[in-house]
């Protein structure tokens, strides 16, 4: 593989350095970035690869559907379940928001090296991004992320010219927002009895749509639905915002550095975003469907903290000797844009009725363990891929076509 610290290839101890997160002076990649974003992209798909095998696929997660089974349930099966969805439900989501927010503080700083106008050109970028997310939200997953993200990057590129204190209350306010809604929403869940986790909520109709059903019915069906199912980035937007500032803060502080600040803020982020988010998240597990909502989106963030510093510590051990699966995650960091699509794409061809039609076919014979086996596979393509794509070419096919059309 090889890795750059700009925009021209690197090989040897240099090689290994980006891999494995440089200090990012001067413009300088910083690798751990990249290691970060790749264990992000494989770890959405640990949750999104349960909605594509689920009983009404995309629909299904606002029945009920794609719920996460209980501890209780006595089934080895259920329980590797529910073991490899509490590790992965909301934190890898929530740390992929807060890398995004740590790329817009690197746009900013480069945009201010070359002395031009903020947000410039980036506004641009994101509304590229919001294309790309509509395209993919349509033809591909109604669950995209990138759409929210290009929202939520114009309003946040705002804040990056105001001063530290303005940010900084911006951000709180935010969390202090989100958290009051999902409070909110929680409460009315549980006195109302409609918690999630019951599948028989999701219609023979829409089970079929995505079972048999063919690929511009399914278009038409986002269509028809798009505002329901475009719900969780509007719910989530305060969240966005305040993981958007943390990463720009995070960067700022030198978390991502390879120096001794780096890994020392890490050692803080892995004692306090584990020692808090992990209990945390169990517990809302324990309680059931009612307490979906602040697992996901407040405890699990609390986690994607922890794991900021677990990925880093990790990354820490290996950094003058990095194996194949970092350099792998490395190359999936650097092409993320077409690893979230590709992987999305290959799980729907696998999945839905116009592809292969597995999750019909396999049902719950074989679940849950196709299902693993499908995010196993998916991911192995991903790792070498993108590994043997930058050996040719200096970005992902997406990023390539998102700079073409950019300085066009």
């Amino acid at each position: 593989m090889t890795t750059t610290t700009g925009a021209t290839g690197a090989t040897g101890a240099t090689a290994a350095t980006a891999a494995t997160g440089g200090p990012g002076r001067g413009g300088e990649r910083l690798g751990l970035l990249d290691v970060l974003r790749g264990a992000a992209i494989l770890g959405t798909l640990m949750t999104n690869v349960w909605i594509f095998t689920g009983p009404g696929a995309e629909w299904g997660v606002l029945s009920g559907a794609a719920g996460m089974s209980g501890f209780g349930s006595g089934s080895v099966g259920d329980a590797a379940e529910t073991l490899f969805r509490l590790v992965a439900d909301g934190k890898f989501l929530a740390l992929l928001t807060i890398l995004f927010g740590a790329g817009l503080a690197i746009q900013y700083g480069a945009a201010e090296r070359r002395g031009e106008p903020w947000p410039g050109r980036y506004r641009w970028r994101a509304l590229f991004l919001l294309a790309e997310g509509t395209v993919h939200f349509l033809l591909v997953f109604a669950w995209d992320v990138l759409m929210g993200y290009a929202v939520t990057a114009l309003f946040v590129a705002r804040l990056l010219t105001r001063s530290e204190r303005a940010r900084r209350r911006v951000m709180w306010w935010a969390a202090g927002l989100h958290l009051t809604l999902m409070g909110l929403l929680t409460a009315a869940l549980a006195l109302g009895g409609t918690g999630s986790g019951d599948s028989d909520g999701v219609s023979q109709r829409v089970v079929d749509l995505y079972a048999h059903g063919s690929w511009p019915d399914q278009i038409a069906f986002r269509l028809e639905n798009a505002v329901a199912l475009r719900l969780e980035p509007v719910l989530s937007f305060a969240l966005l915002v305040f993981l958007f500032l943390l990463g720009v803060r995070l960067l700022r502080a030198g978390a991502f550095g390879s120096d001794d600040t780096g890994r020392r803020i890490r050692a803080r982020m892995l004692r306090w975003g584990l020692g808090l988010g992990v209990p945390l998240n169990v517990a809302c597990a324990l309680g059931g469907g009612d307490f979906f909502l602040l697992a996901r989106y407040a405890a699990a963030p609390l986690v994607a903290v922890g794991y900021i510093g677990l990925i880093g510590a990790l990354v820490d051990r290996v950094r003058r000797r990095p194996g194949p699966v970092l350099r792998g995650l490395t190359s999936v960091g650097r092409t993320a844009l077409s690893g979230y699509v590709l992987q999305n794409v290959l799980c729907v061809l696998v999945s839905y009725g116009f592809g292969l039609g597995l999750a019909a076919r396999l049902g719950d014979t074989w679940r849950p363990w196709w299902v693993m086996g499908l995010w196993a596979a998916v991911s192995l393509v991903l790792l070498v891929g993108s590994t043997l794509w930058l050996r040719r070419f200096r970005a992902g096919p997406l990023e390539s076509v998102q700079r073409w059309a950019l300085r066009r």
